[in-house]
């Protein structure tokens, strides 16, 4: 830590005082003591002259110091309103600017194409067409919708009810498996639930399905034959 220059000039002193002792000889505690104040004044001198030089190099490369954070002069350029106003919100709500999106809530009108965006495309403006699009129902999903609209039909006897709810699902490719599903239903039920079963497959035809869907049901049923007898022995002959 930097000292007095008096004490300084009082350690100079001493130095002059040991030096000059004559003929007298130093004990080593004295020498020790005498080399320990030489290497303190050293580094007291050296610390002084960096400091010194430091100065000098902020002075030339920076100009001026700058001003205090708690001086007049630092306040110019503070954003912080000095007239006891405001709540310490964000300017318009948040709003506006460039590249945001907007206040919350606001609803914007309708805008007119730009004729310069590179994304517009003068042939496909036009009248919007919005559809309802059923994606096709597979293999089990078919029957799992199926097979409770034909066990209600053994109940109600309505085949227009059947058709309207079969337009509505998307059968694509398996629209064979309704009269299929349909005959092995009857098969197991009543001498009833085949004459309803006849009676609907011949609604269904030219509404749901074709006559090429009819044909291709009763071959595939053929062919399962032998799986039908085990459920129904009298299949066959029905």
């Amino acid at each position: 830590s930097p000292c007095p220059a008096g004490a300084e000039e009082e350690e100079d002193g001493d130095e002059e005082l040991l030096g000059s002792g004559g003929p007298l000889p130093w004990t080593p505690q004295e020498k020790l003591l005498h080399e320990a104040r030489l290497k303190a004044k050293a580094k007291r001198r050296l610390r002084r002259t960096s400091s010194r030089d430091s100065t000098r190099e902020s002075l030339s490369e920076g100009g001026e110091p700058g001003p205090e954070p708690g001086s007049p002069k630092g306040r110019a350029h503070d954003r912080k309103s000095r007239m006891g106003k405001g709540r310490g919100l964000p300017k318009k709500g948040g709003a506006g600017g460039k590249g945001v999106w907007g206040a919350p809530g606001v609803i914007y009108g309708y805008q007119e194409p730009d004729a310069r965006d590179p994304n517009y495309d003068e042939a496909a403006q036009g009248d919007t067409v919005y559809a309802t699009v059923v994606p096709e129902l597979e293999e089990g999903e078919v029957e799992k919708n199926v097979q409770p609209m034909v066990m209600e039909y053994f109940e109600h006897g309505d085949t227009s009810e059947v058709v309207e709810l079969l337009r509505g699902l998307n059968l694509g490719s398996r629209r064979h498996t309704v009269p299929s599903l349909a005959v092995a239903l009857a098969l197991e039920g009543k001498a009833s639930h085949r004459e309803l079963t006849s009676r609907l497959l011949s609604d269904l035809v030219g509404h749901v399905v074709t006559t090429e869907d009819i044909a291709w049901a009763f071959d595939k049923m053929l062919q399962d034959l032998p799986d039908l007898i085990l459920d129904t022995p009298e299949a066959p002959q029905v």
